[in-house]
């Protein structure tokens, strides 16, 4: 029991040190995903015209603009980690649009939507504006420079 004990100890405070890696992951493998995608829109912008106005969103070349450049900027602002969770807030935006008009239009069930690449990247968001970048990132740096305590969600201040 007693070995349980330690080896259950040794899990925790190991995995309590390497916290920093998921996020780091999280953000470098999907703002990498963004900057790709977004370059290619932005690449590519009569073709999300269209298909903005085949949705019906108002303003289609502005729109399509606007979420190409949130795409690509915001990738690469998570990549960095810097402003992560105003990038995350932005691309939560984009992710709810596209799933409002896009998806849920075309769903025929609950599992379609849960099935959409759109939901994972809405909840990934949502995870990074409230936890922020993490301890590998610009934006830590930056609050740590400046005295600010810096911990976490979840650590102890």
């Amino acid at each position: 029991m007693m070995m349980i004990k330690t080896l259950s100890r040794w899990v925790i405070e190991t995995c309590t040190k390497l916290n920093w890696i998921g996020p780091l992951l999280v953000r470098l493998i999907v703002g990498g995903a963004f900057v790709l995608t977004g370059w290619g829109k932005l690449h590519g912008l009569d073709g999300v015209t269209e298909f903005f106005t085949e949705l019906g969103i108002p303003l289609p070349h502005a729109n399509a603009v606007f979420v190409t450049t949130v795409e690509f900027v915001g990738g690469l602002m998570l990549i960095a980690g810097l402003g992560t969770r105003i990038a995350a807030a932005l691309l939560i935006g984009t992710m709810t649009v596209a799933l409002a008009t896009a998806i849920v239009p075309r769903a025929e069930s609950l599992a379609d939507l849960f099935a959409t690449i759109e939901l994972t990247y809405l909840g990934i968001f949502a995870w990074l504006a409230v936890h922020g970048a993490g301890k590998a990132s610009l934006d830590h740096l930056l609050l740590s420079r400046r005295g600010h305590a810096v911990h976490a969600v979840g650590e102890a201040a």
